[in-house]
């Protein structure tokens, strides 16, 4: 073996009975010291009792005892000083006893300053340099030694003043804090220079945070002299409130020969005009100086500085104060009127200076009236709509159509929005009177289509009497230049007489979805609306309700405070005199009306239900019914309501649960027991189909 160089710290022992090298720190059986052994630790040591028992890494994260400190340095060569006191601090991280070292940084020092030690455990001086600085050898006042370099620690922050009082150490008083030597020379220098002139600062920082983005806008106008026509020049004058300055743009109007320039005066602050002009330059300077000798001397002169500022000339400019409406302020030899100013200008305005009078000054007449814009008559080739796009524009586009009313008035679900009305022809032929129509229209863009009732021995075939389209009222004038009229939903009601291409007919009927359409919408159907008719009945019978209360108890002469429906219509027709509608008369009915409670038509359940399934393509009828069977345990072919209900959910199948409601009551009996059979077969639209029919409105 080669020649080994033993530690200080090392010394022979015994572990397992074998004699090895180990060192002084090593304990005794059982973690004990040694006889005369003293333990050096390696971080700093906590009492016990106080704080946590977590680890120091975790207690102490981002605590930092803070010294201030200072550390003497030589400077060699040089006979203005001879050393120089540089301040520092001294940073001591509690959680891993590390150290930083840190220089604040000094304007024109012109020393590297910053971070002098990186943050690392640092080894205490020799002989110790096998241990490192812990939280004991800190105090205030005391030196410490770090590689070489002594710091003289003269006070710390109170965090760490108190943390150290909890530690159990005693406090040093501060120490003064030592001035540079050559830094306090320098001072004394710079108080004793005296500049040739005073330093003037102005300070506009204030001014620029507190109107910064704010800006005044006038609207100006200036009539040019030298042109042509003389006519007024529009602009607009922005007064900007952070720094005093103003730019003018210039608004061009279209067409008028102009070369658009961005900006008729660039922003910058604007002068007032002198008694005797423009200064000249130079006239104006930033310093003023006086010449001593003149010409005595060989013809040269000899200047200072004017500290008095005698013979300088002061230029004002236009501030905030200056700006008012009907003002005329001129802008480099033009004289510009202020007129108007926008919303902002005048709160500015009404705030600061107290104004109230913003009366715009008129500056160009009024623009002359729009003529109205004539359209040639109509051809008579292609419909009214597409003949006027073409006198719209040059480009031929096909006429817009009412898109949002489309939308909402399309049919949807059983909301076919279409109005139903029956009518029959006013005409003295035996032939035609008997014939009966069915006139539709068509909410989603008013068009109307009529069908004929087919009605046996007759001699008249049935089927579309008129195509769907829009229908001109009768009077207009073919060959005009204003659009036509045509018939609207308002215009159709029970009891109307209307003209479609000649033939003259009577409404006499509606559906019930009509009804209840026009009482649902009834601002926009007066003869739908209760409201006006119960407002215009009272007008017209209250001189006579006497006599309506005596025919009222004729008809009703078992006193049970109902009558039907024809003498009630025959009262209402004989006291108004023929000024209610039927239509208005229906309405009134039906708002009175008693209604007796009637079953659901079972078909047309079934047809709507078969509807949906059609359209949802559900075809899993056999798989329905055998759901079923497997449920029927007793094979009696009926279920409860609420098990078939809960089958026909997991199918998924597309009805609305009111119908499938009703539809499992119709195939149920009183006790709530479901024929599943008869309901999956009528739910068959492959093999049961039911034709769809119209229903029979029920009289009130």
């Amino acid at each position: 073996m080669g020649k080994e160089k033993f530690h200080k710290s090392q010394h022979w022992g015994f572990c397992n009975n074998v004699a090895m090298l180990v060192a002084e720190d090593k304990p005794g059986i059982g973690g004990e010291p040694l006889p005369g052994q003293k333990l050096k630790p390696e971080y700093s040591v906590f009492p016990k009792g106080m704080g946590s028992d977590a680890p120091a890494w975790v207690a102490f994260d981002k605590q930092v005892l803070s010294f201030d400190a200072y550390f003497e340095e030589e400077v060699p060569d040089k006979n203005q000083e001879l050393y120089r006191i540089r301040h520092c601090k001294i940073y001591f991280y509690l959680e891993d006893d590390t150290i930083q070292v840190i220089e604040p940084q000094v304007k024109n020092s012109g020393i590297t300053q910053g971070t002098i030690v990186r943050r690392h455990r640092i080894p205490l001086p020799p002989p110790h340099e096998d241990q490192f600085y812990t939280i004991d050898h800190f105090n205030i006042n005391i030196e410490v030694i770090l590689y070489a370099r002594k710091y003289k620690i003269i006070d710390c922050d109170q965090f760490t003043k108190n943390f150290l009082r909890k530690m159990g150490v005693r406090l040093n008083p501060p120490a003064d804090r030592p001035d540079d030597p050559y830094t306090k020379e320098r001072q004394k220098i710079l108080e004793t220079m005296k500049p040739l002139r005073p330093y003037e600062r102005i300070d506009t920082l204030k001014q620029f945070l507190e109107h910064d983005g704010q800006v005044l806008r006038f609207f100006c106008v200036w009539d040019d002299p030298e042109s042509m026509f003389h006519d007024p020049r529009e602009l607009v004058l922005h007064y900007y409130l952070s720094d005093d300055t103003i730019d003018i743009k210039e608004i061009i109007p279209v067409n008028s020969g102009r070369d658009a320039v961005p900006l008729f005066l660039r922003r910058d602050k604007l002068p007032k005009y002198a008694p005797t002009g423009l200064y000249q330059p130079g006239t104006i300077t930033s310093r003023t100086v006086l010449n001593v000798f003149g010409k005595l001397v060989g013809n040269r002169g000899r200047y200072i500085l004017d500290n008095r500022k005698t013979g300088a000339v002061h230029q004002e400019f236009y501030r905030d104060s200056d700006l008012k409406i009907g003002a005329v302020i001129n802008v480099w030899g033009r004289k510009i009127i202020l007129c108007d100013c926008d919303e902002f200008t005048k709160e500015y305005y009404r705030t600061k200076y107290g104004i109230e009078d913003f009366t715009p000054v008129a500056y160009k007449a009024p623009p002359p009236p729009k003529p109205e814009k004539t359209f040639p008559p109509y051809t008579g080739f292609g419909s009214e709509e597409d003949s006027l796009c073409s006198c719209m524009s040059l480009l031929l586009k096909p006429p817009q159509k009412d898109f949002k009313k489309f939308m909402e008035k399309d049919r949807s679900g059983m909301e076919s929005n279409i109005l139903r009305f029956l009518a029959k022809l006013v005409t003295d032929s035996p032939i035609d009177k008997d014939r009966k129509f069915i006139i539709s229209y068509f909410l989603s863009d008013d068009t109307i289509s009529i069908f004929e009732q087919v009605q046996q021995n007759t001699g008249i075939l049935g089927g579309k009497f008129l195509e769907r389209g829009r229908i001109k009222k009768p009077g207009q004038e073919l060959f005009k230049s204003e659009p036509s009229e045509y018939f609207k939903a308002q215009d159709l009601f029970v009891g109307a007489r209307v003209c479609f291409h000649g033939h003259n007919f009577l409404l006499v009927d509606a559906d019930e979805y009509t009804f209840n359409y026009m009482e649902k919408h009834a601002n926009e159907f007066s003869m739908a609306d209760i409201g006006i008719i119960l407002k215009k009945l009272k007008d017209t019978a209250e001189p006579r309700s006497r006599e309506i209360r005596q025919v009222f108890a004729a008809a009703d002469p078992e006193r049970s405070k109902v009558i039907e429906y024809e003498p009630f219509r025959n009262l209402i027709a004989s006291i108004t005199d023929g000024a209610f509608s039927e239509h208005e008369i229906i309405t009134l009915g039906r708002y009175y009306s008693v209604r007796e409670e009637y079953e659901m038509d079972l078909h047309f359940l079934l047809a709507v239900a078969q509807e949906q399934l059609k359209k949802n393509s559900f075809e899993n009828f056999e798989q329905l019914s055998a759901v079923f069977l497997y449920n029927d345990r007793e094979k009696c072919g009926a279920l409860p309501h609420e098990m078939c209900r809960t089958i026909c959910k997991s199918f998924k199948l597309p009805l609305a649960d009111d119908d499938l409601q009703a539809l499992l009551t119709m195939f149920g009996d009183d006790h709530k027991q479901v024929e599943y059979k008869k309901f999956v077969d009528g739910l068959n639209w492959r093999e049961n189909q039911i034709p769809a029919f119209q229903t029979i409105k029920v009289k009130p």
